[in-house]
């Protein structure tokens, strides 16, 4: 028994812009070092996260998810031997 799906999808070439920064100056795109610095358009910190106008999803723990998909690890501090405190 053969069947067919009645369910199509489609694919293009072209890949949308995931930016959704309307800033003036824009703010920096998920491929630049300082892609942090963009602007908050959501924040859950009941849930871990927020999202940036560049499309780049950061975690607490200091984990970014990429809009390509690409993953960048934690980057937070590990030792805790500088940390300064008031006397």
């Amino acid at each position: 028994m053969t069947t067919a799906s009645s369910r199509t999808t489609a694919t293009t070439s072209q890949r949308k812009n995931s930016s959704m920064c309307q800033h003036q100056p824009t703010c920096p795109s998920a491929d630049s070092a300082d892609r942090e610095a963009a602007h908050l358009v959501a924040h859950h910190p009941e849930q871990g996260w927020s999202l940036l106008c560049n499309g780049v999803l950061c975690f607490e723990d200091t984990g970014e998810l990429l809009p390509d998909g690409k993953i960048i690890a934690p980057h937070r501090p590990l030792e805790t031997g500088h940390v300064v405190t008031a006397a």
